[in-house]
């Protein structure tokens, strides 16, 4: 696999979890959580934005 299909998956992580803070923040988050994990395995730093927006996301949903 390609760099691109990181970034590709890395920012679609990103828009589920700006989207998760809108709209079902329980599965967005989850979702963006799991392409943050995905895009860190093809090596992308933009992943942990993912990731990390996505933990914020499930946390401030189950409290």
């Amino acid at each position: 696999m390609d760099s691109s299909t990181g970034l590709w998956v890395s920012l679609l992580g990103i828009v589920l979890g700006v989207l998760g803070f809108f709209y079902a923040p329980l599965w967005l988050g989850a979702g963006a959580v799991l392409l943050g994990i995905i895009a860190l395995g093809y090596s992308q730093k933009l992943g942990w934005v993912s990731l990390i927006l996505g933990a914020i996301i499930l946390i401030l949903t189950l409290y």
